[in-house]
């Protein structure tokens, strides 16, 4: 086991189901300094878990653990947090109950704050679903944190984008006949489906077009989905997928209490500095989406990431992309807060 068990006891869900034991999973990299000011919160996104986030942290790199104290926590649905898959019953497979975004957040701020005594956050960054807990962090804790850096990821579930994840549920509901009594029949042989469906959305037209997933060692189209998608998505639990696919339908960084739906007002009272960067072609996390989310962020810049990679273009593959993301993080590392 390379990672921690933060055990958060019996929690309340903005749903109002408690989710008892609950636990998150995370993996710290370097140092707190005395200060406790040398602080990133890096959350995973949809179906990722810590292991996945390490291409972005390194030595001489933005997310340096020789100057930073590097937070990972695990989304939870995602098999190593409080998940369908390891939650005892009442609340096992597809009894787990609907986790929110917000509730993500709520939790890794008990974390922050109650395991490490953290009251300052130099950086929240994030791709995907990491990328909407980022814009989170800086609506629900708008003087604890000093950066954001969301990359192709969103700060609500606009409605095409909605639609892509119901389509991605919709093999798994047709495996059970849209029976939602017999959920606990599925097997990750039925994920086979929903990574079919993904591939048309995680990457562009022109990546496919320009066969570059010969880049990747497949000398076709069809052994690259086989190979990539439906093994990716089979080696995840269905039941972990529908919980995330929940969380990932519903967020909206201004549904809950404190702006009561508001979206323009939640974005409007972020008061990091904020580094958007979508991907120029992704197809469900969309880059006009994320324009019109920065012009409501007071101090924030909108700098797409040009690539034909989609949605990947912030998933650590394609060499440039990643060396884009690394610049534009060190230069919002450079840039000093009020704070």
């Amino acid at each position: 086991m390379d990672y921690e068990i933060f055990e958060l006891g019996d929690v309340t869900l903005q749903s109002g189901v408690t989710l008892p034991s609950a636990f998150l999973a995370y993996k710290t990299y370097g140092r707190l300094n005395e200060k406790k000011d040398n602080v990133i919160v890096y959350p995973t996104a949809f179906g990722d878990q810590h292991l996945q986030n390490e291409w972005l942290i390194g030595n001489g790199m933005a997310l340096d653990p020789q100057k930073y104290f590097i937070i990972v926590p695990n989304l939870l649905g995602n098999g190593l947090s409080s998940s369908p898959s390891n939650t005892p019953p009442p609340f096992d497979r597809a009894n787990f109950p609907q986790v929110t975004i917000y509730d993500n957040v709520k939790l890794q701020h008990r974390l922050v704050t109650e395991k490490f005594g953290i009251q300052k956050i130099a950086l929240v960054v994030g791709w995907s679903m990491g990328g909407i807990q980022s814009f989170q962090w800086g609506a629900s804790y708008p003087d604890m944190v000093e950066r954001i850096a969301p990359f192709a990821g969103v700060a609500k579930t606009w409605p095409q984008t909605f639609v892509v994840l119901d389509g991605m549920k919709a093999p798994l509901m047709a495996a059970v006949g849209f029976d939602s009594s017999k959920l606990n029949q599925l097997t990750s042989a039925d994920m086979r489906a929903v990574g079919r469906v993904y591939a048309g959305w995680g990457l562009s037209h022109a990546f496919y077009r320009e066969e570059l997933y010969r880049e990747l060692g497949y000398d076709s189209l069809v052994d690259f989905v086989a190979g990539v998608w439906e093994d990716s998505f089979m080696k995840m639990d269905p039941h972990n997928v529908l919980a995330m696919l929940w969380t990932g339908q519903y967020a909206d960084i201004s549904a809950n209490p404190a702006y009561n739906g508001d979206f323009d007002e939640a974005l409007k009272s972020i008061k990091a500095l904020a580094c958007i960067m979508p991907g120029s072609t992704d197809l469900f996390c969309a880059a006009d989406d994320n324009k019109y989310e920065a012009k409501l962020i007071p101090n924030a810049v909108f700098n797409p990431i040009e690539s034909i990679w989609g949605h990947f273009a912030g998933r650590g593959i394609n060499r440039a992309d990643n060396k884009f993301i690394d610049d534009n993080l060190k230069r919002l590392l450079a840039l000093s807060t009020n704070g």
